[in-house]
């Protein structure tokens, strides 16, 4: 069924927020003190972001084609796969659904804000740090994380295997990010997707929090960069050798 391009950018948006509501909130139950999840283990930020992904995968991937990145509609573009007329308004709406995804973690977790000190652990609930600080080691690791991704969700969506059941797919993206963000989340989270860290990172520099520190505008660029580029190679790559 073709649905209408505005049917589709509201499912990039309501895919982007509930992306943002369930990964970005994971960490700030992990991070924020007070909060029950306080000190608890890396695998319940993993098992955030993967059913961020799994979760608007199985509710709009039949619609919109779950982009819910940047990053990857212009990898789908650069290759020929997506229209270039509808690139903008899929990365307006993405823009938009992780700024409002952000802005509603924020109002849940609002007095766990106000108790945390630690402006790296306020700033890991909106967008990536390189663990180091290392713009070298956050870019190699941006970019990798990205092509996994990338190809690896066109390899699970474009499989035979998959061809009669997009459903067990979509289950399928969901384990591929959980595992993304165990195996390769340490030195940066890590972002994959320039909407999820520099919309919310905006709203970072906006919002009146206590003890926020800085924004870190000067890494910004790599959770926006790498990404791209990393979308552009997986997708060609992926045509070129399997399609």
């Amino acid at each position: 069924m073709d649905y209408a391009l505005s049917t589709r950018l509201l499912a990039e948006f309501f895919g982007t927020a509930i992306l943002i509501i369930l990964g970005n909130g994971a960490v700030a139950n992990v991070d924020l003190k007070g909060t029950k999840g306080y000190g608890s283990d890396w695998m319940l930020i993993a098992v955030g972001y993967g059913c961020g992904v799994m979760i608007p995968a199985m509710m709009f991937g039949g619609i919109s084609g779950n982009h819910i990145n940047p990053a990857f509609t212009i990898g789908l573009a650069v290759s020929g796969m997506f229209p270039w007329a509808e690139v903008v308004p899929y990365i307006l709406a993405q823009f938009a659904g992780a700024m409002v995804g952000q802005l509603i973690v924020v109002a849940c977790y609002k007095p766990y804000y106000d108790m945390t000190t630690s402006p790296d652990h306020i700033l890991g609930t909106f967008s990536t740090i390189n663990a180091v600080r290392s713009k070298t080691n956050g870019f190699i690791n941006e970019f990798v994380g990205s092509f996994v991704l990338f190809f690896g969700a066109l390899g699970i969506t474009k499989a035979p295997f998959f061809a009669d059941n997009l459903g067990t797919a979509h289950l399928a993206l969901g384990f591929l990010v959980w595992t993304l963000v165990a195996s390769l989340g340490g030195p940066t989270g890590p972002g994959l997707n320039p909407a999820r860290d520099l919309g919310p990172r905006i709203l970072h520099a906006l919002l009146p929090l206590k003890h926020k520190g800085s924004s870190e505008w000067d890494y910004a660029w790599i959770p926006v960069v790498a990404p791209i580029l990393a979308g552009i190679l997986a997708v060609l790559l992926y045509k070129v050798v399997f399609l």
